[in-house]
């Protein structure tokens, strides 16, 4: 995938149509569905004195100014240049932060700012799918009155139906999302062009000085109504996100020359109806046309939410291969389903958790009114964790000064740090709903790797170093019986504690063994002339070092049967594979507080074996258990 987006970043000079559609399929459809509930949820802040025009302008501005701002100069024009051999996304970007840092508590801060946007990232993509396809629902309401009552358990049953099909991956149907995408847009655009051609004045709110007269007028109520407004931008971390897949310079075109044509047609369209008929504020997305295009544009609208929902989902996967390959989190069963797509994945466990999740907050909320209190403060909290990491990005790899690094994204972040504040005033509304499942998540994240780490340092105490074995070795008179074992490490320097009980209960020795340690790097992908580094330690006796990127899965026998070029003939299905297996309780001192540790021992239990992640074949496994107290 990376290597496809470097070649597609070279040539951008040749961007063809079926990627422009790819582009709107997977990165628009968030973003794409905002004018759903996004004006409507603005306007409530003023519904009770009686719309006025001048309001209905502010709004407007407000809305053309965050789209200009926040997606268009710092995404589309700043962020996506900041991409990490082709990958883009909150951790791709805290690990292109990272390098080159010395220090270790710079490194650590800009981790733990990385993880934030990561766990915000989760709870937005629960709350997504929830609102996106409720408030296309709502669309019935309009469309046929009676069928209201229907409106919940259609909901529940499309949410349901879209986490079922999962397992079946998205090529099969990512075909039809760019199209679907392009008649969306085509359709909100061409509706709220006639709406705005029918009261053109309408078009003074391109003016900032309306966005600044609704602020200075309402003061407290405009800067609550600011975490309503934020709504129109939700989906733009999706653009630097996808990256990956279709490179910056198509997300770029498709952004400038249609999809913020039509979104502003349509906000400015639903505006212009506004002031024709205030009664309108109630839905003016699904009012905005004749009355014989509500229904259609209610399954038009349903159908790009599902879009919309399927490329949260599918992001959520990826960042949790992400966290996984880079020790956040533990092993997750992680499923291809695509034989020629890296990055076409399915993760059985946060496929169960996300729909568990947005089942209950649709239960909880049952509106799209209700659950806008919920979406926006994860959201605008991604946006200042990318925005300080993009700060450290483009003043050490673009080597801006840092005055300039400063004005530019200190900016962007006051801008950002408004909203967030906005929308933290929603807490008690619901707003707690991502700031709990972000907490949560983080909780985990850094038990697991707290823990991980104070299991390796304890394994270091424990263990033998590789040298005074090998110096050993020819003394000590060791049977070596025919065969290849492949020995697993986490640390090249020591013996393996799994080598040490064989020879300890078997003591006999392979003639041909390799040490093998897998190594995942912060780069998207390693090429293929990188991926292993072999080294002799003695006659028969191999180090092995695979390297993995964090957006690739491992394959270890497939890896090891690539060495014949090193002079290491592997034949997986034939060589015996020796694992340790931990059995960790707590220390009677622990370092860890004992919430941390139960959290670390519960994750370690339930992480897949090493076995199936690294796809090593089940009947070749020996292994050799030990307890291990942290």
């Amino acid at each position: 995938m990376a290597t496809a987006s470097a070649e597609a970043g070279k040539t951008h000079d040749k961007i063809r149509f079926p990627a422009l559609l790819g582009v709107l399929g997977v990165v628009y459809g968030d973003i794409g569905t905002s004018p759903l509930y996004a004006f409507k949820a603005s306007m409530e802040h003023f519904k009770g004195h009686g719309t006025e025009a001048w309001e209905v302008l502010g709004i407007l501005s407000l809305i053309f100014w965050a789209l200009i701002l926040v997606v268009t100069l710092k995404y589309v024009m700043l962020v996506l240049r900041a991409d990490n051999r082709g990958e883009g996304g909150i951790l791709s970007l805290m690990a292109l932060a990272q390098r080159d840092v010395a220090s270790p508590a710079l490194r650590n801060g800009l981790a733990l700012i990385g993880i934030c946007g990561a766990c915000l990232f989760f709870g937005d993509g629960i709350i997504t799918p929830a609102i996106s396809v409720l408030s296309a629902v709502e669309g019935l309401e309009v469309a046929a009155p009676q069928l209201a009552e229907f409106v919940l358990p259609a909901s529940v049953v499309i949410i349901v139906g879209l986490f079922l099909i999962q397992y079946r991956g998205t090529h099969s149907v990512g075909v039809l999302f760019g199209p679907i995408m392009v008649v969306f847009f085509g359709a909100i655009g061409l509706l709220g062009a006639i709406s705005v051609a029918h009261h053109p004045h309408v078009l003074l709110a391109l003016s900032p000085t309306y966005a600044i007269g609704i602020l200075i007028h309402y003061k407290w109520v405009a800067f609550v109504a600011l975490g309503s407004v934020v709504l129109a931008v939700t989906g733009a971390e999706a653009l630097y996100a996808d990256m990956g897949h279709f490179g910056a310079r198509p997300i770029r075109l498709a952004w400038l020359y249609f999809v913020l044509p039509c979104l502003m047609l349509n906000y400015f369209g639903q505006g212009a109806l506004v002031l024709t008929n205030p009664k309108a504020v109630e839905n003016p997305f699904f009012l905005l046309g004749p009355s014989w295009t509500q229904l259609p544009m209610v399954v038009l609208a349903t159908a790009a939410t599902v879009i919309a929902s399927q490329a949260v989902i599918s992001g959520a996967y990826s960042m949790t291969r992400q966290c996984v390959q880079l020790g956040f989190l533990p092993r997750m069963t992680i499923r291809h389903t695509s034989a020629t797509e890296e990055g076409q994945i399915y993760v059985p466990q946060i496929n169960a958790a996300l729909l568990v999740g947005v089942i209950v907050l649709v239960f909880a909320f049952r509106t799209s009114d209700n659950l806008a209190a919920a979406y926006g403060i994860a959201v605008t909290g991604t946006f200042l964790c990318t925005c300080a990491l993009a700060l450290v990005v483009f003043r050490r790899r673009f080597k801006w000064s840092r005055a300039t690094a400063i004005a530019v994204f200190g900016g962007f972040f006051l801008v950002d740090i408004v909203f967030f504040a906005a929308n933290a005033l929603k807490i008690p509304e619901g707003g707690w709903v991502p700031l709990a499942l972000g907490l949560s998540v983080m909780a985990m994240m850094t038990s697991w790797k707290r823990g991980r780490d104070l299991l390796l340092d304890r394994w270091k105490q424990d263990s033998l170093p590789l040298t005074s074995f090998l110096n050993r070795l020819p003394q000590s008179r060791t049977v070596r019986v025919p065969g290849m074992a492949v020995f697993l490490t986490g640390n090249p320097d020591y013996v393996p504690g799994a080598l040490l009980h064989n020879l300890k209960h078997n003591k006999v020795l392979h003639e041909q063994v390799l040490f093998v340690t897998v190594q995942n790097v912060d780069f998207p992908e390693v090429p293929a002339a990188e991926r292993s580094e072999v080294v002799q330690l003695s006659p028969g006796i191999h180090r092995v070092l695979i390297r993995y990127g964090f957006m690739e899965s491992p394959n270890l026998p497939r890896d090891l049967a690539g060495l014949q070029a090193a002079g290491v003939t592997v034949d997986p299905m034939q060589a015996s594979y020796f694992l340790g297996r931990d059995t960790l309780v707590a220390a009677a001192a622990p370092k860890m507080p004992m919430w941390r540790m139960w959290i670390f021992l519960v994750l370690a239990r339930n992480a897949v074996s090493a076995t199936e992640f690294f796809r090593i074949p089940s009947d070749r496994v020996v292994e050799l258990g030990v307890r291990v107290a942290i």
